[in-house]
C-alpha cells in the first residue's frame, strides 16, 4: 500500500490505471504507510532544508504574493458584484458586452481561458439564462455566444460594482503606485 498524496487516508495503489498519477520509484521505498490510528514518532522524520539553509523566503515570491493579492481582490469580488458571479463569468460577460456575439473558441481566447473552462463557464451561464447560443449565420457550423435580456441587466450592474472592487483593492497604494503596479503586471503578462 502506498499514500496517495491527493488524500490524508492511505489508498491501495494500483498504477495508473486507477485515475491516481504513479508515484516516482524514487519514492515508492521512501514513503512510509501510516494506518488512521497509528503513533509516528516524528524524530524519525528527516529536517526538511528552511529558508536559511537555500535563501528562499515564501513571503517574498512573486507567485506567493500574486496569489495573497488575488485572494483579497477575490473576496472583495464576492461581497460587492451582483449575481453571484466568479471572476471568470464576469469577465466573460463583460467581453460579451464589450464586443458582442462570438464563437466560444474567440470568447475564451479573448480572456485567457482554455476550452474547456470557457466550456465550463458559459454552460454554467447559459444554465442561468444570462448567455444564449444560436448559429452564426456567416457560418452554420459554428454558434455565437451571446448575452441574453437578464444578462445585460445584471453585467450592468455588475460593471458599476467591479469599479468598486478594483478602486478597493488598490486602496492601499498611492496613485503612482497604481499605476505601477498595473504597468509592471502588463509587462510580466505580456512577455
Amino acid at each position: 500500500m502506498h499514500i496517495c498524496l491527493s488524500d490524508r487516508q492511505p489508498r491501495p495503489f494500483h498504477g495508473a490505471g486507477n485515475n491516481h498519477k504513479a508515484l516516482p520509484r524514487r519514492w515508492n521505498a521512501a514513503i512510509p504507510v501510516f494506518r488512521q490510528g497509528e503513533r509516528h514518532d516524528v524524530s524519525d522524520t528527516p529536517r526538511a532544508r528552511t529558508s536559511a539553509d537555500h535563501g528562499y523566503l515564501l513571503d517574498e515570491q512573486i507567485g506567493f504574493l500574486l496569489r495573497k493579492a488575488y485572494q483579497r481582490n477575490s473576496n472583495i469580488f464576492t461581497e460587492l458584484v451582483p449575481g453571484n458571479l466568479t471572476t471568470t463569468q464576469f469577465s466573460v460577460m463583460h467581453r460579451l458586452a464589450e464586443d458582442g456575439p462570438m464563437s466560444q473558441n474567440l470568447l475564451g481566447r479573448s480572456v485567457a481561458m482554455d476550452g474547456a473552462t470557457t466550456k465550463g463557464v458559459v454552460d454554467r451561464l447559459i444554465g442561468r439564462g444570462l448567455l444564449v447560443t444560436a448559429p452564426d449565420p456567416g457560418d452554420r457550423r459554428r454558434h455565437l455566444v451571446s448575452l441574453t435580456p437578464d444578462g445585460v441587466a445584471l453585467i450592468d450592474e455588475a460593471v458599476n460594482a467591479a469599479i468598486k472592487v478594483s478602486a478597493e483593492t488598490l486602496a492601499p497604494l498611492r496613485e503612482r503606485e497604481k499605476e505601477t503596479l498595473l504597468r509592471l503586471l502588463k509587462k510580466i503578462i505580456t512577455e
